[in-house]
């Protein structure tokens, strides 16, 4: 099989691109795919140049560059947009490719075949109007106005899309699933959960790194480190955790940031809270085990998630978690068992005494990380990737044998 696989950057970095990796490389390995992957910026992901795949006798990832510029996320957008269908249909008029499915992570382009929902701009449209953060956490007018015009614009497209009953989607939790019927009434949604690699992620090779890891960021013994992982913090739940640490002044605690986004209003809300200096802030990387090994509980109460995949990835590797209700990974963590599920994620003083509860009992986080890296065991990428394969079969299996490919017009923009 064919793909052309859409979007804009692959790497090991970030959660939806993590596993984007992880499907590529599968579906090229175990499945034989022939895969295009048009995008701007590859890390960490065996890619050969398009002008061998004529000779390539079976699978391979090839990658067609796509040209990016600075500026603000809509301008970035838009050239994207641009240039992405550009150089599809150039393969397609002239470079003698033609695919049997185009598949896309989220939006990123106007006519896919298969959409895999990481993120709905929906939901976070809905939650930049429902703000309630203090205005230095929202940004100043131009920011704000921006952000709304650039979840607008792919809120447009989410509606066009969705709304195809052509485009066949595929949802990573049952949460998402359920926003697209709610939103654009898909009940023919499938769901295929996210997965961990649980060779690398584990309880051993954490604490086999812990030690490092630790010292290296002049972290103490008796300091006990929440973790935080991803780009949109707010959204995330960052406010609530630095709430709860003001809750708890007497507490060994500390707190490790990671992710892309603008640190600053987030230092001068610890500031005023009293617990900038219990605060790290490190931008992500592709050794995301250095984080986890660092830590003692992940701590995300996000106002909304689809999944949730550092959650997974920490509960692989024997930390206690806590989470929301609004993460899609909630729905397969058994409060109190393997994790921690706050039903409000404002809730500051819930959080803090979770928070507490954990730091003051050791056998607790010992049996919730136990019981979590056990869980985690069956959530695997091999297991993801053949439902997507059978997914992709199906598609291909119900089209008429004289139906051509049609070139794509246009590209979009994933979630963060």
């Amino acid at each position: 099989m064919r793909l052309a696989v859409v979007s804009p950057f692959v790497d090991r970095r970030h959660g939806t691109e993590r596993a984007l990796t992880e499907l590529l490389e599968r579906l090229a390995a175990d499945y034989g795919c022939e895969i295009h992957l048009y995008s701007q910026r590859v890390e960490d992901l065996p890619v050969s140049d398009p002008k061998s795949a004529h000779s390539a006798e079976s699978g391979g990832i090839f990658w067609h560059k796509v040209p990016s510029i600075p500026g603000p996320h809509v301008a970035q957008f838009v050239a994207w947009m641009f240039w992405n269908g550009f150089q599809r249909k150039w393969s397609s008029l002239f470079g003698g490719v033609s695919f049997d499915l185009v598949l896309s992570p989220g939006i990123n382009c106007l006519h896919p075949d298969v959409v895999i929902v990481h993120a709905l701009f929906h939901r976070l449209q809905e939650l930049t109007r429902e703000e309630k953060e203090a205005p230095a956490l929202r940004g100043n007018f131009l920011q704000r106005l921006h952000r709304r015009v650039y979840y607008g614009l792919l809120a447009g497209l989410e509606r066009r899309i969705y709304t195809d009953k052509s485009v066949s989607l595929a949802a990573v939790s049952q949460r998402t699933a359920g926003l697209l019927k709610g939103y654009f009434h898909r009940a023919d949604v499938c769901v295929i959960q996210n997965g961990v690699d649980t060779e690398h992620f584990t309880a051993t090779a954490r604490l086999a790194r812990r030690a490092e890891d630790r010292q290296r960021r002049g972290l103490r013994d008796e300091d006990f480190v929440l973790l935080l992982i991803g780009n949109d913090w707010r959204v995330k739940g960052l406010p609530t955790i630095l709430e709860a640490m003001a809750i708890l002044p007497g507490s060994p605690l500390r707190l490790l940031v990671v992710g892309n986004d603008a640190a600053e209003p987030f230092r001068a809300s610890a500031r005023r809270l009293g617990v900038e200096e219990r605060c790290l802030w490190e931008p992500s990387g592709p050794d995301v085990l250095d984080f986890y090994a660092a830590a003692d509980v992940y701590v995300s109460p996000s106002r909304e998630d689809s999944f949730g995949l550092p959650v997974a990835e920490a509960m692989a590797c024997g930390l206690p978690v806590i989470t929301s209700i609004f993460a899609g990974v909630a729905d397969c963590i058994h409060d109190g068992v393997d994790g921690f599920i706050v039903r409000d994620p404002r809730d500051t003083r819930a959080l803090a005494q979770l928070i507490e509860r954990l730091q003051e009992d050791p056998d607790l986080r010992r049996n919730l990380g136990e019981a979590a890296a056990h869980t985690v065991l069956q959530w695997d990428w091999n297991r993801n990737a053949a439902a997507v394969w059978e997914l992709l079969k199906g598609i291909v299996a119900k089209r008429p044998p004289s139906d051509p490919w049609q070139g794509p017009e246009g590209c979009g923009a994933q979630g963060a």
